[in-house]
């Protein structure tokens, strides 16, 4: 099976009878973070905005934002980082009649069937997903050579021994880019290197050691006595797993905290608007994003993800699964808004494990 990129059907404006359409109505937020009356709110799809005379389209954007003009761009700003002054997008209609145009529909494959990536039919833990697989392997290599590959993972991958070493797999054959995590996950994949556990019970065998409830804690302390994960690598305390294949590949990681964090590790965010900050720099270079298993982060993530991707002047899909046990969890990041996502209902520990062995088998 070959792997090629959907080609972009962009708008025909002309034929559309929209190349004399107004320019879109610009009106100055009167404080910060305080938005016009009327304000547009962006969607997942690309969209143009007649700006001076012609059509722009906003080339970094993502959902439940305002779109603010800024030295003749489009620029997709969150509510919270508009600016006294900033002028925004005005208008509620979605047609061009005034200026705004949302683009849905625009991609199609070799035959010129469109919507090619777009995946919007029901998905149940009955589904056959053989075919899913083989196309996601195809993907990955593509992406590993021609896009940046973003994984975002819940801590089940850390608690399985042969999930965690695939996913290590993965990093060393060039198949992560990024990767977004809450604490959990990096501090039962750091204590599954340092102590042999997951939250004190063995990651193969699933016997719990003595005092083994100690065992993240102790790992985390550890951690923060030298003062980051990266340290703690250097430090030969972990030799393998997850997050040090991350740091001996300079792979770059995001690690947003939640209320019932322990600890946390160092690197961390507890300020969950700086982590949100922190992950739209990672989402804004990814071309294909997985989810694992982490409801909250998915959503997240989906929220801030568009459909698409400018890359080097081309506009092309930008690929979004999540892959839960739970119908519930995948079928929620749809009801959310993210309707180009693509979901796998299984195991991610069976997962992982069927990726690795699909995209790098010399590493089973």
């Amino acid at each position: 099976m070959s792997f090629s990129l959907p080609r972009y059907l962009a708008p025909d404006f002309t034929a559309l009878g929209l190349d004399q359409a107004p320019d879109v109505k610009l009106v100055p937020a009167e404080q910060d973070g305080v938005v016009p009356d009327g304000y547009h709110a962006t969607t997942l799809f690309p969209e143009y905005y007649h700006l001076d005379g012609r059509w722009v389209l906003a080339e970094d954007s993502r959902m439940d934002c305002v779109a603010v003009a800024r030295n003749g761009r489009i620029e997709i700003v969150e509510f919270r980082n508009v600016k006294a002054g900033d002028p925004v997008v005005v208008g509620r209609t979605e047609d061009g009649s005034e200026g705004i145009y949302i683009h849905p529909n625009c991609f199609a494959d070799e035959a010129g069937n469109r919507e090619a990536f777009a995946f919007r039919t029901g998905r149940s833990r009955e589904t056959a997903y053989s075919i899913d697989y083989d196309e996601l392997y195809q993907l990955l290599r593509h992406e590993r050579e021609h896009g940046n590959i973003l994984w975002v993972m819940g801590p089940a991958c850390a608690f399985d021994a042969d999930a965690r070493a695939a996913f290590a797999a993965l990093v060393r054959g060039g198949y992560v880019h990024g990767l977004m995590a809450g604490n959990a996950l990096a501090t039962h994949d750091l204590e599954a290197s340092y102590l042999g556990t997951a939250l004190g019970q063995d990651i193969y065998t699933q016997k719990p050691h003595y005092n083994g409830h100690y065992n993240h804690i102790d790992t985390i302390n550890a951690v923060r006595r030298l003062g980051s994960i990266p340290a703690f690598v250097e430090s030969g305390a972990v030799t393998d797993g997850i997050m040090y294949e991350c740091v001996q590949n300079q792979v770059p990681f995001v690690l947003v905290g939640s209320v019932r964090d322990d600890g946390p590790l160092p690197e961390v965010y507890g300020d969950v608007y700086q982590g949100q900050d922190a992950m739209r720099e990672l989402v804004r270079k990814a071309t294909t994003i997985i989810c694992m298993a982490s409801t909250l982060h998915t959503v997240a993530t989906g929220n801030m993800t568009p459909s698409y991707r400018v890359a080097e002047g081309n506009v092309r899909p930008l690929y979004f699964y999540s892959v839960d046990i739970s119908e519930f969890a995948v079928n929620k990041l749809r009801d959310r808004g993210s309707l180009s996502v693509k979901t796998i209902v299984t195991n991610v520990q069976d997962f992982i494990v069927h990726v690795r062995k699909g995209v790098c088998p010399a590493e089973g």
